[in-house]
Formats: C-alpha cells, sequence, structure tokens
C-alpha cells in the first residue's frame, strides 16, 4: 500500500491481485467504511460480489448516515456531513457509484453539476439579540495572541499533543473570537476536545480558512445523506450480488497471536436473530472492522416526550473492547467511549416545519427564499447568546424525496447539554420535542406570544439522544486508535473513524472511505497508489492566503511582523518589485 498523487495514477485501473479468486470478504457494520469497502473489493479487488458478506446488528444499513421517515414520528436525520472538493478517496469512490438520479450518470457527475449550478454560501453565520445578525460576522477577530497560539499548535509535532486538551494550548483570547465560533459550530468542537485533532483540522483544512465564514468552500448533496449517497451504493453492491446479513450482532472475532507478532483472525462469533453461529477463517478470509460508533445507542424522543438518556455501550463498542483484551495494538476504546463531560453535545433534533408560518422568520436570517429548492442557510448558523450554544441549519429542500412541498425539515443541535435554556429553563436533554422547537423559535425572533403554539401546531419535532456523538473527538494519544492494518495483521483490519491513518480528520465521509480503501488495498495487495490527503498545508500560496484572512483581510505592511516591518523601515522592499515573491504576496492579498 501506498499514496500518490496526480492523475497517473488516479486514472490508473490495477491489476487484478493474485488472491482475489481466493479471498472471501466479512465486513462488521454496514456504515460507509463497510459499505466503501465492499465497493473497492469488487471495483479495485476483482472480488466476486456473491463472496463479500456485510453484517449489521439493525435491520437497515447506512450506520450514521441516515435519512429516514418513521411512521409515527415523520423524518428523523441525526446529522449531516460536510464536504469539499478535496475528498480524495470519497470521489475515487463515487465516480464509480451510477446515480439513482440521472440516467448515464455518476453519483459524482450528479453532485459535481448540482453544486456548480447551485453554488453553497451563507449570508449569515452568527445571530443574536433573537434573530440579530452580529454586527461582526464575517470578521474572525482573532488578537495576535490568538494567531500566534494557532501557528504555534500548526509548528508542532502530534507527538508534544498526546492526550491534551484545546483547552490547554489555546486561551481566551483564541476562544472567545468569532473564528472559534465558526469553528467550533462547523465541526462540534468542545475545549475539552483533542488538541491532536483540532491541529490536524487546522492544516487539513488550511485551504478553506477565507470560506470558515460564509461557506462558500462546502458541498451538499441534493437530498438527506441516506437517499443521496447510501441507497447509490447499496444498490451498485446488491447488483453486484454482495451479501447483506441484518439483525446480526458479531460477538466477538478470535485473534491467534504469534511471538513473532503475526496475527490472524480464526473465527467469528455471531447472533443472528438471537441464534449464536460460529464463523470458521482461514488466512484467505479477510475481515474488516469498524469499531467503535458515534450513533450507537441512540434513542429517540417526539413532540411530548424527551429522547431517553442512555449510557448503553451497544454492539460496537463491545466487540471493540473485546478485541482490544487480546491484543494491545487493537487500541483502547475506553479513551473514546467513558469519561464524556456531562455538559458534552448529546442531543440533535429534526424539526419538521407543518406549515408555512416559520418560513419568514427562516427566510429573514438565511436571506434566502427556503422554498425555492436552492442553498437555504449553507451551513450551520448559530446562535451566539444561546445558553445551549445551540445551531441549526436547512439544506437543499425538499430534504426527503418524499416531502410535503409546503414542509421544511431543519437539522438542530446543541453544544451545551448541562445548561438551562434561555427560554425553556430546561437543559435539552429534559426537554421534548415542543419544548426544543419552542427554544429555537425564541431564538430566531418569533414573539413570546406565537412560541407555543407554532412548536405545537405547526413543527413536528424529533429529539435524538447520542451519548457518543462526539467521541471522535475525545482526547487520545499514539495507539489509542488501531492501524487501519495492525502490524503483522494476516487478514484484519479496522475501518472507519476509530482506526488510524495518517493526516486526514475524523468525522468526516471522507475519514471512513479512505480507512475502507486503505484497508482493501493493504491486505488485498491491490497495486494502485491511495490518494494522499491534500497536501494544502504545504503550499506556500495556501499559507500566505490564510495569513490574510487569519488576520481579517489586513495588508502585510499593516500587520506586526517583525521580519516585514524591519524590511519596510531599511527600504529593502523594493528588492523584491517584480519578482516571484511579490506576485506571490499580490495574490494572497498581503500587498
Amino acid at each position: 500500500m501506498y499514496y500518490s498523487n496526480g492523475n497517473y495514477e488516479a486514472f490508473a485501473r490495477p491489476k487484478k491481485p493474485k488472491k482475489a479468486d481466493k479471498v472471501s470478504a466479512y465486513l462488521v457494520g454496514s456504515g460507509l467504511a463497510s459499505l466503501a469497502a465492499a465497493a473497492f473489493l469488487i471495483r479495485d479487488g476483482r472480488v466476486a460480489g456473491n463472496r463479500i458478506h456485510i453484517f449489521e446488528e439493525l435491520s437497515l444499513a447506512g450506520g450514521s448516515l441516515d435519512g429516514i421517515y418513521k411512521q409515527e414520528n415523520g423524518f428523523v436525520i441525526r446529522g449531516g456531513r460536510e464536504m469539499e472538493s478535496h475528498f480524495e478517496c470519497l470521489w475515487d469512490l463515487y465516480r464509480s457509484i451510477p446515480s439513482l438520479e440521472q440516467a448515464d450518470a455518476s453519483v459524482l457527475d450528479e453532485f459535481y453539476w448540482l453544486n456548480k449550478e447551485d453554488l453553497n454560501s451563507s449570508h449569515c453565520r452568527l445571530i443574536h439579540n433573537r434573530g440579530e445578525q452580529v454586527a461582526t460576522d464575517g470578521q474572525f477577530l482573532l488578537s495576535e495572541k490568538a494567531i500566534k497560539e494557532i501557528i504555534a499548535l500548526c509548528l508542532m509535532e502530534e507527538s508534544q499533543l498526546q492526550n491534551k486538551k484545546i483547552s490547554e494550548v489555546f486561551s481566551d483570547d483564541f476562544l472567545t473570537s468569532n473564528f472559534w465560533a465558526y469553528w467550533c459550530t462547523m465541526f462540534a468542537f468542545e475545549t475539552w476536545h483533542s488538541a491532536m485533532e483540532m491541529r490536524r483540522y487546522l492544516m487539513r483544512f488550511i485551504h478553506h480558512i477565507d470560506a470558515l465564514a460564509d461557506f462558500s468552500s462546502l458541498k451538499f448533496t441534493k437530498y438527506n445523506q441516506y437517499e443521496s449517497l447510501v441507497l447509490p451504493l447499496l444498490s451498485f453492491l446488491k447488483k453486484a450480488g454482495v451479501h447483506f446479513q441484518y439483525n446480526t450482532q458479531v460477538e466477538n472475532i478470535l485473534i491467534k497471536s504469534d511471538k513473532s507478532g503475526t496475527k490472524q483472525a480464526q473465527q467469528i462469533l455471531l447472533k443472528v436473530d438471537g441464534f449464536p453461529e460460529t464463523i470458521d477463517l482461514t488466512e484467505n478470509d479477510l475481515v474488516f472492522i469498524t469499531n467503535g460508533s458515534i450513533t450507537e445507542s441512540s434513542t429517540y424522543g417526539d413532540n411530548d416526550t424527551p429522547a431517553p438518556i442512555s449510557h448503553k455501550l451497544g454492539g460496537s463498542w463491545n466487540l471493540w473492547k473485546k478485541l482490544a483484551a487480546q491484543d494491545i495494538t487493537f487500541g483502547r476504546p475506553e479513551k473514546f467511549c467513558e469519561n464524556i463531560p456531562d455538559a458534552a453535545w448529546v442531543v440533535s433534533a429534526t424539526i419538521t416545519t407543518l406549515d408555512k408560518k416559520i418560513a419568514p422568520f427562516i427566510e429573514k436570517i438565511s436571506k434566502r427564499d427556503p422554498y425555492n429548492g436552492k442553498v437555504v442557510t449553507g451551513g450551520i448558523v448559530h446562535v451566539e447568546d444561546s445558553n445551549w450554544k445551540l445551531s441549526y441549519t436547512l439544506n437543499r429542500q425538499p430534504h426527503f424525496k418524499e416531502q410535503p412541498k409546503d414542509q421544511l425539515v431543519v437539522w438542530f443541535y446543541a453544544l451545551i447539554s448541562d445548561t438551562d435554556g434561555n427560554y425553556t429553563k430546561k437543559t435539552i436533554t429534559e426537554c421534548t420535542g415542543n419544548e426544543i422547537a419552542a427554544e429555537w423559535l425564541y431564538h430566531m425572533g418569533v414573539p413570546n406570544e406565537m412560541i407555543n403554539d407554532l412548536a405545537i401546531h405547526s413543527c413536528n419535532t424529533m429529539p435524538c439522544y447520542m451519548p457518543y456523538i462526539t467521541s471522535y473527538f475525545m482526547p487520545r494519544a499514539n495507539g489509542d486508535r488501531p492501524l487501519v492494518i495492525p502490524e503483522g495483521s494476516k487478514n484484519l483490519a479496522f475501518i472507519g473513524n476509530f482506526a488510524e491513518t495518517k493526516r486526514d480528520t475524523v468525522f468526516t465521509t471522507e475519514y471512513s472511505v479512505r480507512t475502507a480503501m486503505e484497508a482493501v488495498y493493504g491486505l488485498l495487495e491491490v497495486d494502485r497508489g491511495i490518494p494522499e490527503v491534500f497536501a494544502s498545508c504545504y503550499d506556500i500560496r495556501t499559507l500566505m492566503k490564510a495569513t490574510y484572512y487569519l488576520n481579517d483581510q489586513k495588508k502585510l505592511i499593516d500587520l506586526k511582523v517583525p521580519w516585514f516591518t524591519s524590511l519596510v523601515e531599511k527600504h529593502e522592499l523594493k528588492k523584491i518589485k517584480g519578482t516571484f515573491i511579490e506576485e506571490l504576496l499580490e495574490d494572497s492579498g498581503l500587498l
């Protein structure tokens, strides 16, 4: 397995691996990582679909990429995914998956055309005072000290950040800036999260610093992520003959290790519809495990009932714990599923507006007609003075294919779970759907006398409690996440956002697909380069542009940069006149 970049590798088709006709594959879980791994086994590994088996403990595939209609409760989305041009592995996958929407087109084609014709952007990111746009919205307001802290973090090696929290590397200068408000609400970071992951995000997405305030770099699917991303992939895999087995709980995978460090999965112990079964494995039986889950043990409430609080570990976490007990190289799951603070984000809600009474308040903030079928908010709108630290977003409507034309589907979440709301005077975990809707309407600027009536009669609100939703971000050290292919492993790999791969960032569709590609290429010995993580942090043009925007678009001459001030004072700036350096500085906006 190796990394590459450029068209030469991207367009190449690898030779059929020598083991392709010998192997069978068993994939634990049916989230995006497993579905992607199955697709890569077929497309690049030339493994016959009927030799690929996917085990799912639920009755529905898709993992955390959901979007369903519950007959009794209405539309439900637990979250959404923000995507960008440089999700190299994701787009490598979807260029090969036929669209269900358009004939003779791939999912990538469909997505590309949509986001060309309807460019994403946000007209309002921050509101306060019940629906008013914050006067400084669009500015980062980073002090000189805060910018130095960002640079210092980026210059650190990951080895210096083991088990460190964000609050240990940033002061209040940074944590009270608009930059942090944009950052933490867009990515769901909190101050007790991993400084190591924060650094990865800064380095990974430095080419989007200029778009952090307006989301103009983001791209979204036409419908919810289940209908737009999961269903086409399921269709492709089923047509290829992949075997899906639902209501199947993988209880353990027995590993044999020898003194040389070689590891081989020998047995899968599972329950199918509650009945125990065993699968004996050989070295040619490849096992791909999605270890851990952010949406495991989700519970749902309704308009009149809060989502029940649950800390049940569930199948994926219990399986990871049993694997980790067999070999230290399989990671430390307790670092991610235990000791999550009470204040952490655990609740999101799907608010469906049932008539057009709330639309004017949405349009006032988004500055777009929410019924026009195009971009609405463009991403998260954050309420700066919310006790819950709440945010909401409306993607293109309808968000579901079967959604009535006069309805809007809103996704709502709150980063703080142990503080009473401004209107409800309850924590979000105590609130019914109606109460969550009322809190949202209050901050949207709906007059007090209208709030309760609209929350009850014009909204259908489904709260969802997710005890592990930000477990990806818990402070960690090297070895806490297993390598995609653990050292010495002959037939077992870990995939998904709790597996370890270089430089990329968790809580993304890209990470799921990247680990799947690495696992398949590594175990099957596929001779094709895996696209490296986009190398924007190594591009001097990107670094200059980021400097310009981090300083709220100030010229170099206005910045307190000692070496530059010295050049100006000595009149040596003329030495770069007409040079490539001057061109770079001008292109970035710094001159």
